[in-house]
């Protein structure tokens, strides 16, 4: 008794029995509290599993195949991750209303949480990129200088220098971008819709991403006038300086011609 009272009154007694408390309550955590959240995650993932799969099978089973193994009448979407299905059911172009050379955007036939489910559902056919959050597609703070060079260097040959759209060769087309919401901007980077390259964090990365996007809002502002006035579509400072040099000064030249003309006759009477 006489040592264990002794040890008891030792300057470091109360170190060790907190300490001692301490890996207890942490042990006690670790192995209770962390495999309850997990497994809570894992069971509202493989209900939202399971709903997208009902989902999935009545709207989109005809064209992409029971399992999304493709079929003649659509691609396979193994693989393609919850970030397409986000984009391309968000934006209603899935599910398609007919076949084309390409699907064009419409009113979203899904809400939400009915295309989060669908998105779980095709996630877990395969990896693919995921939904992004709304901190990787923010625009704030973005550099919208450097994002205007990043467009017209990958995205204006197709986009338009404003983001307007333009065609492209059999019944294609860019879509106009002034309209389409940060994310859907995003997605369509990472995932390279229909004719679109895909632009993964591994080529262009997220900074840049959003540099992009503020670059779009920019110059597609609801207060945004165009310094130069008419932009004759958008086509960039190349094709409208060229179209005020040819029709402009031919407008010049034939009053000049007019005027010279009217003068010459002028003297004569």
């Amino acid at each position: 008794m006489k040592k264990l009272s002794a040890r008891r009154r030792h300057p470091l007694a109360a170190i060790v029995v907190l300490i001692l408390a301490l890996a207890a309550t942490g042990g006690l955590y670790a192995a209770f509290a962390p495999a309850g959240e997990a497994q809570a995650e894992e069971t509202a993932q493989s209900l939202a599993i399971d709903e997208g799969k009902k989902l999935y099978t009545v709207g989109c089973a005809s064209c992409h195949g029971t399992g999304g193994q493709g079929t003649s009448d659509g691609p396979s979407l193994v693989g393609v991750g919850a970030a397409a299905v986000d984009f391309q059911v968000g934006t209603g172009r899935m599910p398609a209303q007919q076949p084309g050379a390409q699907i064009p955007d419409k009113p979203a036939q899904y809400d939400q949480a009915e295309i989060d489910q669908l998105a779980a559902y095709v996630a877990s056919l395969g990896a693919g990129p995921a939904v992004p959050t709304t901190e990787q597609y923010d625009p704030a703070g973005a550099d919208v200088a450097r994002g205007g060079q990043l467009y017209r260097t990958n995205c204006a040959q197709c986009h338009n220098f404003t983001g307007e759209g333009g065609a492209l060769t059999h019944g294609k087309y860019a879509p106009d971008l002034s309209d389409v919401a940060p994310k859907h901007i995003y997605q369509a980077m990472l995932t390279g819709p229909q004719n679109m390259p895909s632009f993964p964090d591994t080529t262009m990365p997220e900074q840049e991403k959003k540099d992009i996007i503020a670059y779009l809002q920019a110059v597609n502002g609801e207060d945004t006038v165009s310094p130069g006035g008419l932009k004759i579509g958008g086509f960039g400072p190349v094709a409208e300086g060229l179209f005020g040099w040819v029709f402009g000064l031919g407008a010049l030249v034939a009053v000049a011609i007019w005027v010279a003309a009217r003068t010459a006759k002028a003297k004569k009477s």
